[in-house]
């Protein structure tokens, strides 16, 4: 079998059936594990679901910002699966752009409890489960917004700096449970809805010539296979990193 295969991983997915989420279901699946699918719908996870053919599945519908629904999360996947070998955290929300001095107060909690404390809940919980198994990994999904930031989105760059941080500390102390913990910074990335909106550059310039693909933002696939790569037996050696997913778009690595 080969090092970067998946076969018989147990697979948790947060926001599994958003554009970038459903990707990675589907990478996770094709590699061989069992994929647990987790979000606020179930309707929309049952769809993400039936996309993953003969691939084992379980949907659980999840509130990640309610420490008891996460844990039910996992209560439901060991009861299923009788372990969880990998979590990836990949649920979380933007908000329109706008000056610091202008983001109210509801807003900024509601950014920091959806993105970095969700995170925390399901990092907490599922590590539990893994400190017990002695062995796991954890892949969050942060943001190049929570590197080089984002003056006009201030509480998403914190939060998404915040998932920087947690992973890298969670990656000290639970080395010694054999618990990989990772963060991966995608930039923009060319999902359905960023598309559909017209934030997502063309392919081609007004005249029709091709635009360098390294130039452009790259797709939710991108994001997956570094997600499989790190979850597989060929990352085990990697923990408390945090990888980039951004080409040489140029926005996501300075502010102009």
């Amino acid at each position: 079998m080969s090092e970067f295969e998946l076969t018989n991983k147990v697979i948790i997915i947060t926001g599994a059936a958003g554009g970038i989420g459903r990707v990675i279901a589907q990478e996770c699946a094709k590699s061989g594990a069992s994929v647990v699918l987790a979000g606020r719908t179930e309707a929309s996870l049952a769809d993400a679901a039936a996309e993953l053919g003969d691939a084992q599945t379980l949907v659980v519908p999840t509130d990640i910002t309610d420490p008891e629904s996460v844990q039910n999360l996992v209560d439901t996947t060991v009861e299923a699966f009788g372990r969880i070998d990998v979590l990836i955290n990949n649920a979380g929300c933007g908000a329109a752009m706008k000056n610091p001095e202008d983001t109210p107060y509801e807003e900024w909690v509601r950014l920091i409890d959806l993105n970095l404390t969700a995170t925390f809940n399901c990092c907490i919980a599922v590590g539990k489960q893994m400190i017990a198994q002695q062995s796991g990994k954890i892949i969050n999904i942060s943001s190049t917004a929570g590197t080089k930031g984002n003056p006009g989105m201030i509480h998403y760059s914190a939060a998404k700096a915040g998932i920087l941080s947690l992973s890298n500390n969670l990656a000290y102390s639970w080395a010694e449970h054999n618990i990989c913990v990772n963060a991966i910074a995608p930039g923009l990335v060319a999902t359905p809805a960023m598309i559909g909106w017209g934030v997502v550059p063309p392919a081609q310039t007004e005249d029709g010539e091709e635009v360098p693909r390294l130039t452009r933002p790259p797709g939710p696939i991108d994001v997956a296979h570094l997600c499989r790569y790190l979850a597989s037996p060929a990352g085990d050696m990697i923990t408390g990193e945090t990888i980039p997913v951004r080409a040489w778009y140029k926005s996501d690595r300075f502010w102009n």
